[in-house]
């Protein structure tokens, strides 16, 4: 591991959401196989599908979800009830790049944990899904411990069941909600936005060595 910049905390462990940041995870992509793309944002909106995922991400179970739902939104019932039975199909694939980072990371021995708000029935989808998820030392899942980020008490879960010390721990999160919380809880956190950007932050903090400039072909002219 690289020297840190000045000023920057040793970490000792990095904490990766999934969704978003190792798996393309996205709704719209199911959606956009049942129904005319540019209807697509006006249905989520409708039913309120950010709320609505976030409940069972917390612990809710899918067929009251997708129960009361119909109740609220009957004309929608073929495209709510296809969330949870057609949920493979809102996965788009790994995000290669970090994916990349994640096992350079293992490689160099780093303790690698995941914190990922995702229901406890659809994670199992996924788990089978993925093989690099074999790569972290532990995984928190919000719909498993019932509570789901921002909320301060997932973080807390993360700290103690896996006997960390925040200030040498990394979290890379897609949501900003989500990084302001778990630095209130007093873990460093950064968003994520790319496997470029990314690794310019790894660098920076000294979890990743600097990543060597090409060097340019000499010219005699």
């Amino acid at each position: 591991m690289s020297k840190p910049s000045a000023g920057s905390p040793t970490i000792s462990t990095v904490v990766f959401d999934l969704g978003g940041v190792l798996i393309d995870w996205d709704p719209r992509h199911l959606y956009r196989l049942l129904m005319p793309e540019d209807e697509v944002e006006a249905f989520l909106d409708e039913i309120g599908f950010a709320a609505w995922n976030h409940a069972q991400d917390a612990g809710g179970s899918w067929a009251d979800a997708v129960a009361a739902h119909v109740t609220r939104h009957p004309h929608r019932r073929e495209l709510i009830e296809a969330y949870p039975e057609r949920f493979h199909d809102t996965l788009g694939g790994p995000i290669a790049g970090t994916v990349t980072i994640l096992a350079e990371l293992h490689a160099a021995g780093v303790q690698l944990l995941a914190l990922t708000n995702w229901s406890a029935e659809t994670f199992r989808i996924a788990r089978s899904e993925y093989a690099f998820l074999d790569l972290f030392d532990g995984i928190v899942v919000s719909g498993e411990e019932r509570v789901a980020k921002p909320d301060p008490r997932i973080f807390q879960i993360l700290l103690e069941r896996h006997k960390l010390d925040a200030a040498h721990t990394l979290l890379i999160d897609d949501a900003p909600a989500n990084v302001a919380a778990a630095r209130t809880a007093g873990i460093v956190a950064i968003r994520y936005e790319n496997p470029g950007r990314l690794r310019e932050q790894l660098v920076g903090l000294g979890v990743l060595p600097p990543t060597e400039a090409p060097v340019s072909p000499r010219s005699d002219a």
